[in-house]
């Protein structure tokens, strides 16, 4: 699907309505995360670390009771640490880059024209 950009302002109404209806607009969206993909996309990418994943190792080897070397609960600890800290850093970041986003978005701007 392409767009039709008309840079010419005297070009009348039905040749905008013939353009692309899908035109997505000028915003700008820096992003990675809404309120709903928060948790999941964060989670995955948390996984994709080898550090997670071996913590995520451990904690799940020590639930059986033929190797568990520690409560349970305690090798947990260092994996949920570490994650909530690297979630709320992720999640700091991610509503600076919306603020940003919001500003620049709704900044005034200066279209020249011929």
């Amino acid at each position: 699907k392409w767009r039709i950009v008309f840079p010419d302002n005297e070009r009348r109404w039905k040749d905008w309505k013939q353009a692309s209806p899908f035109y997505s607009g000028n915003r700008i969206q820096t992003t990675k995360y809404t309120w709903f993909t928060f948790l999941p996309k964060n989670l995955f990418e948390q996984f994709h670390r080898l550090g997670n994943l071996y913590f995520f190792f451990l904690a799940v080897l020590n639930w059986f009771p033929q190797v568990e070397v520690f409560h349970r609960e305690i090798t947990m600890l260092p994996l949920i640490v570490v994650l909530l800290a690297s979630m709320i850093k992720d999640a700091v970041e991610d509503y600076r880059k919306y603020q940003f986003d919001k500003t620049i978005n709704s900044s005034k701007t200066r279209v020249y024209d011929k």
